[in-house]
């Protein structure tokens, strides 16, 4: 291997890794950016169901003041 060849070997080599290297922290990036201003999707969850399962209405018996009152 003569040096030219060498030469173009270790800058295609340093380039290379400097590319991943920016591909990845601007991965990282656009995650951050996507994880603050999303809002999670609930599908299939238990809070998903509701509308198929309403909650139950507890009934409140009234007090005896108010039924002496109503007599």
């Amino acid at each position: 291997m003569d040096m030219d060849a060498a030469a173009f070997w270790l800058a295609g080599s340093v380039l290379i890794m400097l590319g991943f290297i920016a591909i990845i922290i601007g991965i990282v990036v656009v995650n951050n950016i996507i994880h603050k201003y999303w809002k999670p999707v609930k599908i299939f969850t238990p809070d998903s169901w509701t509308a198929f399962n309403p909650p139950q209405v507890r009934k409140v018996e009234p007090h005896a003041e108010e039924t002496s009152q109503k007599i």
